[in-house]
């Protein structure tokens, strides 16, 4: 329970019966306010999908041990001013660091969703391009750790108010480097897996 109690002109605020000073109080509401991108507040964005659980493994069926096809996803309503999105898989749990699995970039705006298994074009059907992963090929790649202990998938959404216009095939770095300053909202997904 949280109470407010001044004393001789001192504010302070009593949780639990600790006293926290004014100072501390700010630095508190500073760690906890919604997130800046690109210097702007980064809206609120929701990303989902039926191929796995989030949090959850990811079935065979998405990663190099079967059919390697890219999972279904959905999106809400994105913030207004919203032009176009970009999409980012990796595996920071990569023994070389990071690792690329998906990059995709210039959805429509009206876009709110891929079905599974999209082609490995760098042109996708309806608008959007797809970039180059860390296996050096254009599209879809999914999980394909060594064997051990479990990797985490993340795949993150990004709302843009502009439409980028990289080359297909593009980089993760460039990508990132297009996407500074122009991300307007961020949702993603986590899947793990282990061979």
């Amino acid at each position: 329970m949280v109470s407010k109690s001044c004393h001789a002109g001192q504010r302070v605020l009593l949780c639990r019966g600790i006293t926290v000073r004014p100072l501390l109080i700010l630095v508190m509401l500073t760690l906890a306010a919604p997130v800046k991108v690109g210097g702007q507040q980064a809206s609120k964005i929701e990303l989902k999908t039926t191929s796995f659980t989030s949090g959850g493994f990811i079935p065979k069926r998405f990663t190099c041990e079967a059919a390697d096809v890219s999972p279904a996803l959905t999106w809400t309503e994105p913030p207004a001013g919203t032009q176009s999105f970009a999409i980012i898989e990796d595996d920071p749990d990569a023994p070389s660091g990071t690792f690329v699995h998906w990059l995709v970039y210039d959805l429509p705006a009206a876009c709110r969703q891929l079905v599974e298994g999209q082609s490995r074009n760098d042109q996708m059907p309806g608008g959007g391009r797809q970039g180059t992963n860390d296996f050096s090929r254009t599209g879809y790649n999914g999980p394909c750790p060594p064997p051990g202990r479990p990797h985490r998938y993340f795949i993150r959404l990004y709302a843009l108010d502009a439409k980028l216009n990289l080359r297909p095939a593009a980089t993760r770095r460039e990508l990132d480097a297009a996407m500074q300053g122009h991300i307007l909202a961020q949702a993603e997904l986590m899947g793990r897996f282990q061979r």
